[in-house]
């Protein structure tokens, strides 16, 4: 009976143990998990892969809040239009055509009331001549998006109802850190890219002797500025070709935009809701996206070049110090001998 009983408690106890032992490996694996899936997330990839993520959920979101809400200002612009034409109508039958001036008078004076309410309704709500399904199409949603989160802040667009604008704080608030956080590690991993293309360009260029000799290679401030310029004259052939701007306002709008001043006063595909010109605004996203890269980049590059120009100061600096030095002590010394012998 007791062999019994101590068999079933060292059963009990391997049981135990064996749970035990299994709860603590899933607990160890779900770590490990969380941990490589965190360090995922800030590594280039995944940082990229994040901000893509958020800005599409930002685009579906914002497109349905706000595709929920009343156009109360086209409604209002629509009223306006049919009241001012039956306006000009009553004008038409009580006026007698033939009499051009009573007529321009009576017509005219319509004409100032209606354009008048028109542009108080312009001012005063931001009505734009679009309705609600031609302003937030999915596109428009997600140019809106990485404005956000980026602080470009076009003005073009923007939420009227209530949970839109609650919606747009809550999304910057939770954005834009990340959006810092894509600066940051995408403008590294650029930078690595572009110093290794410039590091075996001159080591092609340069005899073997030499690289043995030579010093640590830092990527000019000019390279970064070339890479710049070609992107920005990429873009602005890019938006001549498709929006018919001239070439002085796409290079405008480019700049503007890499420098995120966003201004609104020029925006592709604006104004027509066809699938070209919402294909614009998705290339205008990707656009943006990889040029605040490419901005990261370049500051990542001249920041380090200015780093080690100052350091290399500093220390001709402190040579010429020591240098100094060591001429003003051998100068008294010279002195102490010349006395010592006289």
């Amino acid at each position: 009976m007791d062999r019994f009983r101590s068999s079933t408690r060292s059963q009990e106890n391997g049981v135990y143990r064996y749970s035990s032992n299994r709860n603590v490996n899933t607990k160890t694996k779900i770590k490990d998990c969380c941990r490589k899936t965190v360090a995922f997330m800030c590594s280039q990839i995944g940082v990229i892969g994040l901000i893509v993520g958020y800005t599409l959920i930002g685009a579906t979101g914002f497109m349905k809040i706000e595709l929920k809400g009343t156009d109360s200002n086209y409604i209002n612009a629509l009223k306006l239009r049919k009241e001012y034409s039956n306006k000009l109508w009553e004008v038409a039958n009580t006026n007698n055509i033939f009499n051009k001036t009573a007529f321009v008078s009576a017509s005219n004076e319509v004409l100032q009331n209606y354009q008048t309410e028109l542009v108080g309704l312009v001012k005063d709500h931001n009505y734009d001549g679009r309705s609600i399904n031609n302003t937030w199409t999915f596109p428009a949603a997600l140019m809106f998006s990485l404005s956000v989160i980026t602080m470009i802040g076009y003005g073009n667009i923007a939420p009227k109802t209530v949970w839109g604008k609650i919606c747009t704080v809550v999304y910057a608030v939770f954005g834009i850190p990340l959006y810092v956080l894509y600066l940051v590690n995408v403008g590294k991993g650029l930078a690595s890219l572009l110093k290794w293309i410039y590091v075996w360009f001159v080591n092609c260029s340069t005899p073997p002797d030499e690289n043995k000799h030579h010093k640590r290679i830092i990527v000019p401030s000019t390279a970064c500025l070339w890479v710049i310029s070609g992107y920005i004259l990429f873009g602005t052939m890019m938006f001549a070709h498709w929006e018919k701007w001239p070439l002085l306002d796409s290079c405008y709008f480019c700049i503007t935009s890499l420098c995120k001043l966003g201004f609104g006063d020029l925006i592709p595909g604006n104004i027509s809701t066809k699938t070209g010109n919402q294909l614009r605004l998705v290339m205008n996203y990707f656009y943006m996206f990889f040029g605040q890269g490419l901005v990261a980049m370049c500051y990542h590059l001249m920041s380090e070049e200015v780093r080690i120009k100052v350091s290399e100061m500093t220390e001709d600096f402190y040579e010429c110090l020591r240098d100094s030095q060591t001429k003003v002590n051998s100068c008294f010394h010279r002195r102490k001998v010349v006395r010592y012998y006289k």
